[in-house]
């Protein structure tokens, strides 16, 4: 993303002639599009154009670009304000922040006076006239500047907060103790701030800002080692793919050579069909895969990818079944000429001895099939499955009972492909069948988090064992008989009692999961007789109710299907991990980290004498971890809420361990923040470090962890990673797709091995 600032990209000082002039070119073009004929631009257009979330920092930049105290900002004074930012000294540009924060000062201009910003060179306030203003910096201009910060990053903090962060700063930057800062005294507070300095920049509109310089590189992605590399066990399997299909196609057209070109493709394409419509059954074995992922061929296997190939063979088959259907409509075509008696309509719709299928009825069962392909895939495309209208996707789906069927009744050789990935199937189904008929489970307890976030607490069935990182298919008949929804399991597998779901509301049966437990009474059958202790936890839940309105305790009735494997089992057998989770994607993680702080219990030791406790190795056979990294990406400040407390819990057992380099290391980055090489961020960031150290934990989140403004530098974090040398690097993500797509990019850079969540 391009970097919203008016200097130079980053790692370039200056700008060459050229881009120089291009940037003077689009500045002079924007203002003209917005100016209008008077050529000027007032307070009002300004904001507009600022397109900053709060109008406080517009009016500041307003008052110091308008040199001549006119109520409105010309070109040139423009144009002589950015280029002192833009081509100016770490000075220049400090001089202005320092303006800005000088809230009851009034500047004689950006180009009136030999100070560039206004700034007379004093050294205490009250050396300069009035017009001038105080040339300092109060605690109650620092205060108002910090909530108009807060205000800007959508972070809420308590009044309390904001004074400790007000003060924080300001006893730093006060460095004689007298009651206020001058700008020397911000200068070499600053310069304890590298990071700042070294890029000091103003958040501005679009149409300021110079264009960002597009890096192409001389070849494709797909063109690359590294992407080939990565990539190898996928390739090689849709290498495998292509070649069987081509393979089976050339043996079914030679055995028919002779019979007339279209005959020759129809039969190609049928042998075709035959696997691919077998090899779609393969694909969604959810418990073969799930135990195929404990085995050494989860190693040469995209497993993880086995709903995409799903998704891609079921491109294929249609394909293959239009190409099919073409040619024998063709070859009918041909043969109602040469015979002259029976019309095409009669090859097509009537039954003929000899014409293939049960009772000569090929052409009419490969018309319906034709029909019921097409259905399946226009329904099954991502517009109609999340847009609200998943039912529709189900129940259009469930027609492959049909398809198999009528391929038995239009192929005399389907079966013999079809037997043993149809069994199976089979006994997938009725297994499901059988766990769902063995009596529903109870929701023991709601929590509805901010974000719409559905928190659901579950018995835990007594033989159910699942891996962390798994997902299960649920269902609730009071939001939807019959449809089942896969979601991440966010419990640990050594929480005995219960099951945690963490579902956000997107679609129109998590909106419905959130309403329903929105009500004051929910209907609720006789709940079956439980444990002593989950009774306990029950009652003190319940005596929270009345405190936040948000923990309910719902007897309603589910009933789950799984569990099922993910990349994320990977995960224990590797040497360092770096886990991304975005938003909603923490869940998986969750169950992980979770796991971990149990191990860390149970390998905990203690010396009986000195009481002092340390914890053992936690590699074994089962988890050769040296390293996690855990990056978690947020939006705004009340989505770390879902999960805080498990953070702290981390946090906490890690810190009673040995002393030295952490096994586990957090990183927390809130997207809406603005960064600290921004100008209307810089004293808040500075505040929240300085409070951070002082405090031992982090004002937004209550953590050790210091949560980082913006996005992540993808290259400075993996470069850590890299030069951290624990072993072998593997990156697990959930989220979005295209942030997955920039994490996978800059794997194949590092030579990293990318997993992401896949359903």
């Amino acid at each position: 993303a391009a970097r919203p600032a008016l200097c130079p990209p980053a790692g370039s000082r200056t700008m060459s002639a050229a881009e120089d002039a291009e940037w003077l070119r689009r500045v002079r073009k924007q203002f003209g599009n917005i100016a209008g004929e008077h050529k000027e631009i007032n307070l009002e257009e300004f904001k507009s154009a600022l397109q900053v979330k709060e109008s406080f920092f517009a009016e500041r930049f307003f008052a110091l670009f308008d040199s001549d105290g006119s109520g409105t900002i010309s070109l040139e004074e423009l144009l002589k304000a950015l280029s002192l930012l833009v081509h100016g000294s770490q000075t220049d540009k400090l001089r202005f922040l320092f303006q800005v924060y000088d809230v009851d000062g009034r500047t004689v201009g950006l180009s009136g006076c030999s100070s560039a910003w206004g700034v007379p060179a004093v050294t205490r306030c009250g050396a300069r006239s009035p017009r001038a203003g105080s040339g300092c910096i109060d605690p109650d201009e620092l205060r108002l500047v910090l909530r108009w910060c807060l205000r800007e990053s959508a972070i809420a903090l308590p009044e309390e907060r904001l004074a400790d962060l007000t003060w924080a700063l300001f006893e730093a930057a006060d460095k004689d103790h007298s009651g206020s800062i001058t700008f020397e005294e911000l200068r070499e507070e600053l310069e304890g701030f590298p990071e700042v300095m070294e890029n000091l920049t103003i958040s501005a509109a679009s149409w300021l800002k110079p264009p960002p310089p597009t890096e192409r590189s001389c070849r494709p992605r797909y063109l690359t080692r590294a992407y080939w590399h990565n990539h190898r066990g996928k390739l090689a399997f849709l290498g495998g793919y292509i070649s069987l299909n081509l393979l089976l196609f050339a043996l079914a057209a030679l055995r028919h050579a002779g019979l007339g070109g279209w005959l020759v493709v129809a039969r190609g394409c049928g042998q075709c069909l035959n696997f691919n419509c077998s090899f779609l059954a393969v694909l969604m074995l959810r418990r073969c895969l799930t135990w195929l992922r404990a085995t050494p061929i989860a190693k040469v296997l995209p497993l993880d990818q086995h709903v995409v190939f799903h998704q891609l063979v079921g491109y294929v088959v249609l394909a293959l079944a239009a190409v099919h259907t073409g040619a024998h409509v063709a070859n009918f075509s041909r043969l109602a000429r040469q015979d002259g008696r029976h019309a095409l309509a009669e090859y097509l719709l009537s039954a003929r001895p000899g014409a293939g299928g049960l009772g000569g009825t090929a052409s009419q069962t490969g018309l319906a099939l034709q029909g019921l392909l097409a259905a399946m895939l226009a329904f099954s495309s991502p517009c109609i499955r999340r847009s609200g209208h998943f039912e529709v996707f189900y129940w259009t789906h469930l027609s492959y009972i049909s398809v198999w069927t009528l391929l038995i009744l239009h192929g005399p050789h389907f079966w013999k492909w079809f037997a043993v990935p149809g069994c199976l199937f089979a006994l997938e189904k009725v297994a499901g069948l059988a766990w769902r008929r063995a009596g529903g489970l109870r929701i023991v307890e709601v929590n509805l988090l901010p974000s719409k976030v559905t928190h659901l607490v579950i018995e835990r069935p007594q033989f159910f064992r699942y891996e962390p990182g798994d997902y299960v298919y649920l269902n609730i008949p009071a939001i939807a008989t019959y449809e089942w929804h896969p979601f991440t399991i966010s419990s640990a597998p050594e929480q005995q009692e219960t099951l945690w779901l963490h579902i956000r509301s997107l679609g129109q049966w998590t909106n419905k999961l959130y309403e329903y437990f929105q009500q004051p009474e929910l209907p609720s059958p006789e709940p079956k007789p439980l444990s002593r202790s989950l009774r306990e936890k029950r009652c003190r839940r319940w005596a929270q109710v009345s405190a936040d309105g948000a923990q309910l305790l719902a007897n309603a009735g589910c009933y789950i299907d799984g569990p099922y494997g993910t990349p994320t089992r990977r995960i224990f057998t590797s040497e360092h991990a770096v886990l991304i989770g975005a938003g909603i994607g923490i869940t998986p993680f969750a169950s992980i980290l979770q796991s971990i702080m149990y191990r860390y219990r149970r390998r905990k030791q203690s010396c009986p004498s000195c009481h002092y406790s340390w914890c053992e190795d936690l590699r074994d056979e089962e988890m050769t971890l040296r390293k996690v990294d855990f990056i978690w990406i947020n939006r705004d400040q009340k989505h770390f809420e879902w999960f805080v407390s498990l953070l702290t819990k981390l946090e906490m057992e890690q810190a009673e361990q040995e002393p030295g380099e952490p096994f586990l290391e957090m990183h927390m980055y809130m997207t809406s923040a603005l960064s600290k090489n921004d100008m209307k961020a810089i004293g808040l960031q500075m505040a929240l470090d300085l409070l951070a150290a002082k405090e031992q934990r982090d004002s937004i989140t209550g953590l050790r962890t210091r949560t980082q403004p913006g996005r992540p530098d993808w290259s400075k974090v993996f470069g850590k990673v890299a030069e951290e040398k624990k072993g072998k690097v593997q990156v697990f993500f959930c989220g979005s797709p295209a942030l997955a797509k920039v994490i996978r990019a800059h794997c194949e850079h590092f030579g990293f091995r990318f997993f992401k969540e896949n359903f």
